[in-house]
């Protein structure tokens, strides 16, 4: 059986992941979607990648999928180091260098200038708005629920830091690793992350992939991101049986 790690982006939630969760199980796997203390300032990403690696205690490891979604790419790679990963998925993520803290990632990247420049889409964090930003294609009783629930705001506790912290080894880890896009993403244009995977990511032979949907595809999209996740395990069995 797969062990499907999923860490959430900003905000911490692990419930973004139920309905992809519910997709990898129904396909015999089992997914494990890690809560985070996102609005806890005194936790960074080095207590994230902690709380990761205790969701899977007690479960057998022996095939993990890794998959990260938007700040959870700084997370991500962290666990390749501790844990059995055979694949990481970056999911509409932020992919860092080494000594780059996630606050840095946003000017040393271009961000703001690629948000500037999407035609009628075009914001900036000076007029930022959650539903036509994040939520635009999320269907209404979703985006209903998620109200519901209470925005858990994301705290400054990861952003201040260099990546990796202090005891990871200074690199992107030498684990196969795919990046999926969503190219209907209002929040990290598929253009702008194109030419972020690379320069970051190209010598590792990644390119962005493609699929439906904004950033918060796990709910808007959660068949085509469960198929892709399937199809990278599967590709990666047959290659390495």
């Amino acid at each position: 059986m797969t062990t499907f790690l999923l860490l959430p982006g900003a905000g911490g939630e692990a419930w973004y992941w139920h309905l992809v969760a519910e997709r990898l199980t129904s396909a015999g796997h089992r997914a494990v979607a890690v809560d985070l203390p996102a609005d806890d300032e005194s936790t960074g990403l080095a207590e994230y990648a902690d709380l990761a690696v205790a969701a899977l205690a007690g479960n057998p490891v022996d095939d993990l999928v890794v998959v990260a979604q938007s700040l959870g790419g700084f997370t991500g790679p962290l666990l390749c180091g501790r844990l059995p990963v055979r694949l990481l998925v970056l999911v509409n993520a932020m992919v860092p260098v080494p000594g780059e803290s996630p606050a840095d990632w946003w000017e040393n990247t271009g961000h703001h200038e690629a948000i500037a420049d999407q035609g009628g889409h075009s914001w900036s964090w000076e007029n930022f708005d959650l539903k036509s930003v994040f939520l635009h294609d999320v269907p209404a009783e979703l985006v209903a629920e998620m109200m519901a629930r209470g925005e858990r705001q994301q705290s400054e506790g990861p952003f201040g830091k260099p990546w990796p912290p202090a005891g990871y080894e200074p690199a992107w880890p030498d684990v196969p690793t795919r990046f999926l896009q969503g190219r209907d993403d209002r929040f990290f244009p598929l253009e702008f992350q194109r030419r972020v995977v690379a320069q970051r990511l190209g010598w590792l032979g990644v390119t962005v992939d493609e699929l439906p949907g904004g950033h918060l595809n796990g709910l808007s999209q959660p068949d085509e991101v469960a198929k892709r996740l399937l199809a990278y395990h599967a590709e990666l069995s047959t290659t390495t049986s």
